[in-house]
């Protein structure tokens, strides 16, 4: 699997999120960017378990997803980022992201994985990134891929 094309892919498909009206759009990136522009989701760290079936057959990728919401006003900040933590709804990262699975039979993320599954979330705190403090949580996202490609 190309991780970077992976890493792409899925803050792509994130960018279709619905945010309320009166806030604005949902930035993404597919790497962990010098500073944000609030609301941000990026994909962050990620794990890689080799071999998980014989021949290089299939890799396993878990990757640490961020949401961070700006905070001007701490409740509304948190109300923001529930909507986009939720199973389901036009704000649902789960949602949007799980789009890119594709329809049945198809591979994920355009050809680049065989499946993608958003776990959990994880991390529901304050966090500093370049210097300034944000509210967010952490997405883990498990993706399935061919191990030769």
């Amino acid at each position: 699997m190309q991780i970077s094309a992976i890493r792409e892919a899925i803050a792509t498909a994130a960018r279709a999120v619905v945010l309320p009206d009166g806030t604005k759009k949902l930035t993404c990136s597919g790497y962990v960017p010098d500073a944000i522009t609030a609301p941000h989701f990026f994909v962050a760290e990620y794990e890689q378990d080799f071999d998980k079936a014989m021949g290089r057959g299939l890799d396993e990728l878990k990757f640490t997803s961020r949401v961070l919401v700006g905070r001007a006003d701490d409740k509304s900040a948190q109300r923001l980022l529930d909507s986009m933590l939720s199973g389901s709804g036009p704000a649902s990262l789960k949602q949007v992201i799980e789009v890119a699975r594709g329809a049945p039979g198809e591979y994920a993320l355009g050809g680049l994985a065989h499946d993608l599954h958003v776990m959990r979330v994880q991390g529901y705190r304050w966090y500093e990134h370049a210097g300034s403090t944000y509210v967010g949580a952490e997405l883990m996202i498990r993706v399935l891929g061919k191990g030769d490609a």
